[in-house]
């Protein structure tokens, strides 16, 4: 099969067609032909060498995939063969093929283009588990997405739209704020031509937001707590600005503040399939009746992936970057 497996890290110009055996599917995993495959900033990380894949996850890109299941492992229902389905993966999902554990899999209905099903899994499982779990966001909560036209933004526009969260979202320009506002955003906030910390305080009326979702770590943690209501929770998903930072210890005990924060990738399989079903249960119903769609920036056939990560390393997209095998 073709595949996307650089032999070095370097620059996008790394990412050239391979040829790889096609795997086959062990106990509790389908073989799935791929058909579109998402692109997210940990392939991008994985590509420089800094973010190498899981003890066992296949060295190949690609952690979000779209396509028919076309063979099925011992203990998994034969029955799943020739359905669409989307899955998240460890690793391996810029290939032809790409196995995927059954239960981190979910059915392409068919009001989603295999396109938009592809974009849709790390998205939605990374903001799910913590927006909505570690960070407890609820219907009548005010919450601060960071990166608001990111995939990550772009589906936490799109949750919060359907969960009744109030959400402010900072993105670099202010075409990409008016983008946000017209994908849902209720508030967008341009981080180089204001202070976001003040615009929130302005926005809430100095009340402060209920969760921060932050990707950018370093010198924003400590002004994301300046962000946060009383009992505000503050989760990390990325360090884009630096793995460490400075904190007001005192103010944190003082309006009680929770500091949390995952990775997604490494969790184990049982962990993920929890979150499918959940997901299967809460939010997929929305999926099927055409309510929630991924915002889609761009799509490459898998030859030109480099041109792929060149795009999403400029940071000019607004939701999702696709590959189409």
């Amino acid at each position: 099969m073709r595949a996307i497996d650089p032999a070095a890290s370097g620059g996008p110009e790394v990412l050239v067609v391979s040829e790889r055996p096609v795997p086959r599917p062990g106990e509790g995993e389908v073989l799935i032909r791929v058909a579109a495959a998402g692109v997210n900033r940990p392939d991008v990380l994985q590509r420089k060498g800094g973010y190498p894949p899981p003890p066992g996850a296949p060295s190949i890109l690609g952690l979000e995939i779209a396509g028919e299941v076309v063979a099925v492992g011992e203990g998994v229902e034969p029955a799943l063969i020739g359905q669409p389905v989307c899955a998240l993966v460890a690793g391996g999902g810029y290939a032809e093929y790409c196995l995927a554990p059954a239960g981190q899999c979910l059915p392409v209905p068919d009001v989603l283009s295999m396109v938009e099903a592809a974009a849709i899994p790390e998205t939605l499982f990374t903001v799910w588990t913590n927006l909505f779990e570690r960070g407890f966001a609820a219907e009548g909560d005010t919450v601060l997405v960071h990166g608001g036209t990111s995939g990550i933004g772009t589906m936490a526009i799109a949750l919060c739209k359907l969960f009744g969260v109030e959400i402010i979202v900072t993105a670099g320009s202010a075409g990409k704020c008016a983008r946000a506002l017209e994908l849902g955003a209720d508030h967008a906030i341009d981080y180089k031509a204001a202070d976001f910390v003040d615009e929130v305080t302005r926005i809430t009326g100095g009340r402060g937001v209920q969760v921060v979702l932050d990707m950018v770590g370093g010198d924003y943690l400590p002004r994301n707590l300046k962000c946060l209501a009383e009992d505000g929770r503050h989760v990390s998903i990325a360090v884009q600005r630096g793995a460490e930072a400075t904190i007001p210890i005192f103010d944190i005990m003082r309006r009680r503040l929770t500091l949390t924060g995952s990775t997604l990738r490494p969790r184990d399989t049982g962990f993920k399939s929890m979150v499918a079903d959940e997901l299967a249960r809460t939010v997929w119903p929305h999926v099927e009746a055409g309510r929630l769609k991924p915002v889609i920036d761009r799509t490459f056939p898998l030859a030109c992936a480099a041109e792929a990560h060149a795009r999403m390393e400029a940071g000019d997209h607004v939701g999702k970057i696709v590959l189409t095998i």
